[in-house]
């Protein structure tokens, strides 16, 4: 008896305009469990090196995991990998909603698509049974207006899901990403490209059949201390603020990025944080998923920490179907851009919403053109007559717009500031990139184990690969002592240096997180620290759903595969440790105002903890790539051009 996942997996060849059927062993689930690492065996096995982003033999993989599907906090995700388009390495990105768990309940756990359509299609997915229909009435229609369409045609607004791109799919922005529910997003590293690149315009799902629990009284414990856990005050709050509540954290600890990184301090902090955005702009909008406060949920959380937003008035007007902002997206639009109008920054989310873009490229791209532009270096030759400075809501919201369309001076932006900088020979001091990708809203100079973070993860910098080093202090330790102990962490950090023990709590917190991308399970329900859950709960969960007698150094080794993957891809493509680093500006522009003045990331102390954070990880210290010793101990030296499902 199967429990947790379907054992099933649909592989659509849009070249040929067909769809079969695959049925991996019972072992495949185990090694990989599913998320990233499914899909990285895929990319690994069947695509070669060297393939353009945009190309048809580009594989773009939608993986659930063993657990997706059961009403648990934290559990309806999604990820979407292929090559990205953005950084030219492996792409990867997580999304939830309720669409991940319809799918799993229409009978799939991955949809693996290769090809490319002649004309745009979507894909229909009702109960186990498919089908590939025609989408040209969809293509160049914004997100609300193509859900409401595909729900018009199939008959159904109530039990249907739909996965889409918009616009900027379309047209290849190079960060575009995949919606569902209009308002979640696979937003990183430019996965809607690569669908809009295979005339996929969306994924349409539903499904009725729940997966088979192997210990359903196991679950019924594990439901029993989320609920306890949900009490506590700091979960409730985060229910009620959402990730908007980090404004204010960020910006007293001086590490709110301000005027692209020139400051980590905000003197309009306030006017765009989560409390004023509770109290002045979200409301409910649909009593079905929405509640009377304006936050939204995903299927079977209790937490309801989504941000619905409603404006009716005035020129930055919001329709709650498309959600508000979180942290990342109030600082990308808000702080870089030195923006104070939440109206503007909620607009201009509910833009990213409808076109399909990333917010952090986004909002993080305009804020590297203002700062060049008031530099001197870019012109209004450049940007055919538009003023970029630092606070006018109007231009940031007008060049959302153009990005999406890929208009005039947005045309270029939709190459992600990196590339901008490049074709324009300006500007090439102010990026904020590593591997192309524009950082998140967490200034490795306060959280030094982010410096290490943004530069060694494989698919660019990424807030969310492990957990915020900041925790594992002697102040904060002694709140997560159990959870951290756990993991083998006992020696909390007296500094904030990246000395051996704080590299080894990115290590193994890194490896926790990355099981979790292949568990596909929420970071802000599951994790080492804050958490409604932790380490202990994920093995009990694992092994109630699936029977499975799971422990945590194997679900640690499931997290240590799936980055070992990525390595393996990035050196196929000719990516290997001269990848590994921070923008310059980090290094050299001290931080200017509030209580990190004059910062900068020490280079030299970033260099070594490289080092160090190689060996650790059993990887070559001047590749970075990983040694065969690694390869082997993982299981992995058998998947390279192995036509076998690698077992």
């Amino acid at each position: 008896m199967v429990y947790g996942y379907t054992g099933k997996i649909l592989r659509v060849d849009l070249t040929q305009a067909k769809v079969a059927v695959e049925e991996p062993p019972d072992e495949f689930y185990r090694k990989y469990m599913g998320g990233s690492a499914l899909n990285l065996y895929y990319l690994l096995r069947e695509m070669q090196a060297q393939v353009e982003p945009y190309s048809p033999d580009n594989i773009l993989a939608f993986s659930l995991s063993v657990l997706t599907g059961v009403k648990v906090s934290g559990l309806s995700r999604l990820t979407v990998t292929a090559k990205s388009p953005l950084t030219n390495s492996i792409g990867d990105s997580q999304s939830g909603g309720f669409f991940p768990a319809k799918l799993k309940l229409a009978g799939f756990d991955a949809v693996i698509v290769k090809g490319k359509s002649a004309n745009p299609v979507y894909l229909w997915i009702d109960d186990g049974r498919f089908e590939i229909r025609d989408a040209m009435h969809l293509w160049g229609k914004m997100t609300g207006d193509v859900q409401r369409a595909i729900f018009e045609e199939l008959g159904d607004d109530k039990n249907i899901e739909v996965l889409q791109i918009g616009p900027a799919g379309e047209k290849g922005v190079r960060y575009a990403s995949i919606i569902n529910m209009c308002n979640r997003a696979n937003g990183r590293t430019g996965m809607g490209a690569v669908m809009g690149s295979k005339n996929l315009k969306a994924i349409a799902v539903r499904g009725s059949k729940k997966p088979s629990i192997a210990d359903p009284s196991g679950l019924k414990e594990i439901i029993y201390t989320g609920v306890q856990g949900f009490k506590s005050k700091s979960i409730k709050g985060f229910g009620k603020y959402g990730t908007s509540s980090m404004v204010a954290v960020h910006n007293n600890m001086g590490g709110l990025p301000t005027r692209n990184w020139q400051s980590g301090t905000f003197d309009a902090w306030e006017k765009i944080d989560g409390r004023t955005m509770y109290k002045e702009v979200l409301q409910g909008a649909d009593a079905g998923k929405q509640d009377s406060q304006g936050r939204d949920t995903c299927y079977g959380c209790i937490i309801r920490c989504k941000r619905v937003v409603k404006i009716e008035e005035g020129p930055y007007a919001v329709d709650p179907k498309f959600g508000g902002p979180e942290f990342e997206t109030l600082a990308t639009f808000g702080s870089y851009c030195g923006i104070d109008n939440l109206s503007a920054i909620c607009k201009a989310n509910e833009l990213c919403n409808q076109y399909g873009l990333d917010t952090i490229s986004c909002g993080s791209s305009i804020a590297w053109a203002m700062e060049t532009f008031e530099s001197g270096q870019l012109t209004k030759e450049h940007t055919r007559g538009i003023e970029l400075c630092f606070g006018d809501a109007d231009v940031m919201v007008r060049m959302v717009k153009m990005i999406g369309e890929r208009e005039g001076f947005g045309d270029l932006l939709a190459e992600g500031s990196a590339r901008a900088a490049e074709k324009l020979n300006c500007g090439k001091e102010f990026l904020t990139t590593s591997k192309k990708m524009e950082a998140p809203a967490h200034m490795p100079h306060l959280k030094k184990g982010m410096a290490l973070l943004y530069a060694a993860n494989p698919f660019g910098s990424d807030h969310m690969s492990c957990d915020n080093d900041l925790f594992y202090t002697e102040k904060s330790y002694k709140f997560f002592k159990e959870r951290f102990g756990d993991l083998g962490l006992n020696s909390p950090s007296q500094t904030n240096g990246i000395h051996s023990e704080k590299i080894e709590f990115i290590r193994l917190t890194q490896q926790l997180y990355s099981f979790m991308d292949s568990a596909n399970m929420c970071m802000f329900v599951w994790g080492p620290s804050w958490t409604l859950y932790g380490p202990r709960d994920m093995v009990n969960l694992v092994r109630a759903v699936t029977g499975w007698d799971v422990s945590l150094d194997e679900i640690l080794k499931i997290g240590e595969r799936r980055l070992v993957m990525m390595k393996i891809f990035n050196a196929r493509e000719g990516i290997d440790s001269k990848a590994d680093t921070l923008p310059k500006k980090f290094f050299k522009k001290p931080l200017k105002g509030g209580s990190t003045e004059g910062l900068v990331v020490d280079e030299s102390e970033f260099k070594d903890a490289l080092r160090n954070y190689y060996k650790q990880c059993g990887w070559d210290e001047t590749s970075g790539n990983p040694s065969e010793e690694t390869l082997m101990r993982l299981g992995l030296d058998l998947l390279q051009g192995s036509q076998s499902h690698g077992i």
